[in-house]
């Protein structure tokens, strides 16, 4: 090939090129104006570094924290290895929450025990045997929520004896059984009450961890003090109330949270499951209110 046709190639192949491109002047500008708001307002916002973007909140997924049932006939039975925990609940059941906190055991899979107190369960009978139905366990908390230690050895005795027939014949009506596990109001007890219970073949349930969720905290608040004083431990009985709508509320951030941690729940269960395992306590407790 010649220099001259050489030259005149070059030449062709330039002229080619410059009519594909546009000179820089004609590039779009990403200043922000009204020219090119459709443009800035979809493409600049994802270029923002990530200290800028808003961060996500986090969901809490269920997942199964169910763990070992664990069958007593004291309360020196309820030994407890690393990472796991009994869930409690005192004072219901609630109407419009008990459900609610049911539906949340059930979807992390734990099973929980619930502390029933006679007034209650007598006034909803139905909701204290779909508790028991759903595989929780449920004991006595006084008929009434007094406090026992300030009540006389013999007035005491018939509080709880009353209690323990009313959640006893609330469940009954649905055929099922009341368990032997009973927790003092306020957790104020005497040596008398206390002998005289265990002596009677209940399992009397104390309390390592207090949630405390009966304050006006904010749910996430309860949460938080409530992991700081599990993790602290590393195991233990926990108390909720199953009559408080931040109860309600924070449940589900509190599971998610033990499941995270590697937490397990345990199911209680009473020893010996046999009607004629335990007698009711038989102090002179004063007649139950009909209707239920």
């Amino acid at each position: 090939m010649s220099l001259s046709r050489f030259g005149l190639s070059m030449l062709l192949a330039g002229l080619l090129l410059a009519g594909c491109a546009k000179p820089p002047s004609e590039f779009p500008s990403f200043s922000g104006t009204a020219d090119h708001a459709a443009v800035t307002g979809s493409i600049l916002p994802a270029s923002r570094t990530l200290a800028q973007q808003p961060m996500p909140e986090r969901i809490f997924a269920p997942g199964n924290i169910g763990g070992r049932t664990l069958a007593v006939s004291t309360t020196t039975d309820i030994i407890l290895r690393p990472r796991e925990v009994v869930l409690t609940f005192d004072d219901g059941p609630r109407s419009g929450k008990t459900e609610k906190i049911l539906a949340t055991l059930d979807d992390f899979g734990a099973r929980a025990t619930f502390l029933m107190l006679g007034s209650a369960a007598q006034a909803n009978p139905r909701l204290a045997q779909r508790v028991a139905a759903a595989g929780h366990t449920v004991g006595s908390h006084t008929f009434s929520h007094v406090d026992l230690s300030t009540m006389s050895s013999q007035a005491a005795l018939d509080e709880i004896a009353q209690g323990e027939r009313a959640v006893q014949v609330a469940l009954a009506s649905g055929g099922q059984t009341l368990s032997p596990f009973f927790r003092f109001p306020y957790l104020s007890q005497t040596g008398f009450l206390r002998t005289n219970l265990l002596q009677g073949n209940m399992v009397v349930l104390d309390v390592d961890i207090d949630s405390k969720d009966y304050y006006k905290d904010a749910p996430a608040e309860i949460v938080e003090r409530t992991l700081a004083r599990l993790e602290a431990r590393g195991s233990g009985v926990i108390l909720f109330h199953d009559i408080h709508q931040r109860t309600v509320d924070l449940l589900p951030l509190f599971l998610a949270e033990l499941k995270e941690r590697n937490y397990s729940v345990v199911r209680l269960v009473p020893r010996d499951t046999s009607p004629f395992g335990r007698d009711l306590i038989t102090a002179e407790a004063p007649e139950l209110r009909k209707g239920l």
